[in-house]
């Protein structure tokens, strides 16, 4: 039998490596930038055009490159950072493995120019899916530069499965803010095609959080320092009432590596135990000095996932870390979490009611007049006068009489509804009462509403006296200019004012609530269902208007609003169900009623 096992050629095996390595174009903008800061370089430049798809270009002043070295630093397992085994647990660099270019070249277009202070010469090297095109002599500033281009350029099945331009930038900007939050005192500078995102001038830690998230920052921020002869844990906690409904702005390091670990999570949400509104997250940026021996960083290909020797005193440490942070700034909630803490949570300004463009005369513009018939034979017979809505005094027992008797005449609108519990619409009908959720009721009247714009009936806008200026983080602003004529036909108006900016100055005429509140809002719930939910961009900005829009549990509504609401549902396409899948009404058969009083 002849032998079947062979070794692969290394461009092969490159590629598979690559795989690990290189899932999209940030994991390339990772591996080069920490390529240069393990080259000691203070001045980094990442340019980026098509999201990483077409170049991927990081300059840096570091110690740069002999020709020797250019050459070998694209072979595999070829590292300046490991001499013997001993060495994998004392690492305090970034790169380590000598896997990371091998793997970029074997499936892009790759450029390299570096030199050396000393020397009067850089090194220019070509590289295409693993083969040296070119290796000659070249002038170059001293330090490093990479251009990889073309990504997956030779495996079209990877690049297929590379998302929109958006979410590959927002993957971009992740790794970028990573990086340099890890190094303050390092310049920085990240380019999306002729735009800068970020220009960093080296600073302290507070500093590079405000310039990287935004000056509403300055005021979030608590230090939290804590020191034992394991661990010494410094960095900043945010406000308890800073909290928002998105993961993202969490941050661990460990020497100086971004790494994700669900456990010290855990531990920094029980320190925030009672402090923080249900379904929130606390924003954190928290730096772990500890000896390298008690680690190991060979876990997984990303590096992003470290074991600690003894986990159990690493989570104390870090618990007790960011209580005593919370005791020592006085951080208690500064708002009631017995309201509902969602932007738009009071439609009109805290008084219960709607604007006057959710009154039925509203509603009734847009109807479904053949659905709505439908709808009406659930009402086709009078209802008894025991369900007239109750008073607050003692129950009584009426005799029936001709004055007490319901006019047959009256048509459906101005029949018995009431409100129950602040939470629910009931509505007497045929078949027996009729109870409504009016939070998914509104949710899903809103959200068939919001699709209708998307579909190419706009919107009406309700112009702003006095415009708001919206500060938007690099990663959303580019979530909003992706989606601008989508969200400009749900009714807003806005325009680009500054870097990452945009002045709000008309929203959809038929919400209540502050342009800046509202827009964001939506940007915030998009959010949400992006990271939960695979579902189309247009079907996300409804739902996640529709969600931030409704009216909610525990709110007080008039006999206007509550018919309104009714008529508003039965004009739905799909009314049985909110957008989120849950029942918008639910009706108690007569004949149960009749059951609870032995009939």
């Amino acid at each position: 039998m002849a032998d079947i096992i062979q070794l692969l050629p290394d461009a092969i095996a490159n590629q598979i490596a690559a795989g690990e390595v290189v899932q999209r174009p940030a994991s390339v903008v990772k591996e080069l930038m920490e390529n240069a800061i393990d080259a000691g370089a203070d001045d980094i430049t990442v340019i980026v055009k098509d999201a990483g798809k077409s170049l991927v270009q990081v300059i840096d002043n570091g110690s740069g490159m002999s020709e020797t070295d250019a050459r070998l630093s694209f072979e595999r397992h070829a590292t300046s950072k490991i001499k013997k085994a001993e060495d994998l647990f004392e690492l305090r660099t970034m790169g380590f493995r000598g896997e990371a270019l091998a793997s970029i070249a074997a499936i892009a277009h790759v450029e390299m120019k570096t030199r050396m202070p000393a020397r009067e010469l850089g090194t220019l090297l070509l590289i295409e899916g693993s083969e040296v095109k070119k290796q000659e002599q070249t002038a170059f500033d001293s330090g490093t530069s990479i251009s990889v281009k073309n990504l997956f350029y030779n495996i079209p099945a990877r690049r297929n499965f590379l998302k929109s331009t958006p979410v590959e930038m927002k993957h971009i900007i992740d790794e970028f803010q990573r990086l340099a939050l890890a190094y303050p005192e390092k310049s920085f500078e990240l380019i999306h095609g002729d735009q800068s995102i970020h220009h960093l001038q080296p600073g302290k830690l507070s500093q590079r959080i405000v310039s990287l998230f935004g000056k509403n920052y300055q005021q979030q921020l608590a230090a939290c320092n804590e020191e034992t002869s394991l661990i010494k844990v410094a960095g900043y906690i945010g406000r308890p009432e800073s909290a928002k409904r998105t993961r993202g702005e969490q941050f661990f390091f460990v020497n100086n590596r971004f790494i994700k670990s669900n456990y010290l999570n855990h531990a920094v949400s029980t320190a925030f135990e009672g402090l923080l509104p249900e379904g929130t997250y606390p924003f954190y940026v928290l730096f772990m000095e500890i000896d390298p021996k008690h680690i190991d960083v060979n876990v997984h290909p990303t590096k992003t996932e470290i074991k600690f020797d003894d986990e159990r005193a690493v989570y104390a440490v870090v618990r007790s870390a960011v209580r005593q942070a919370l005791g020592a700034h006085n951080l208690s909630p500064a708002i009631d979490f017995s309201s509902d803490v969602n932007v738009i949570s009071k439609l009109s300004g805290g008084d219960g009611h709607f604007q006057e463009t959710y009154r039925k005369e509203q509603f009734s513009n847009s109807l479904n007049r053949a659905n709505l018939d439908n709808w009406e034979k659930l009402f086709n017979q009078d209802e008894p006068s025991a369900l007239r809505q109750g008073s607050e005094h003692k129950p009584f027992i009426r005799f029936e009489s001709a004055l007490n008797k319901e006019d047959a005449s009256q048509h459906f609108e101005e029949r018995t509804v009431f409100q129950l519990h602040n939470k629910y619409v009931v509505r007497a009908v045929r078949a027996g009462l009729m109870i409504m959720d009016q939070e998914a009721v509104h949710e899903r009247v809103l959200y068939e509403k919001f699709l209708l714009h998307l579909k190419g009936v706009a919107g009406n806008s309700q112009q702003s006296l006095f415009p708001q200026t919206v500060e938007l983080t690099p990663a959303d602003f580019a979530l909003v200019m992706e989606a601008e004529e989508e969200i400009k036909a749900l009714g807003f108006r806005f325009e680009v004012f500054g870097k990452h900016a945009v002045l709000v100055s008309g929203t959809p005429a038929d919400i209540a609530g502050g342009e800046k509140e509202l827009f964001e809002g939506l940007i915030e719930q998009f959010k949400i269902y992006q990271s939960e939910l695979s579902i189309p961009l247009k079907e996300n900005l409804a739902r996640s208007l529709a969600k931030r829009a409704s009216i909610k549990s525990g709110q007080k509504l008039q006999k206007e609003e509550m018919e309104a609401l009714v008529e508003g549902l039965f004009a739905c396409n799909n009314p049985n169900f909110s957008p989120s899948g849950s029942p918008t009404f639910f009706i108690f058969d007569a004949a149960k009623i009749e059951n609870c009083f032995n009939r």
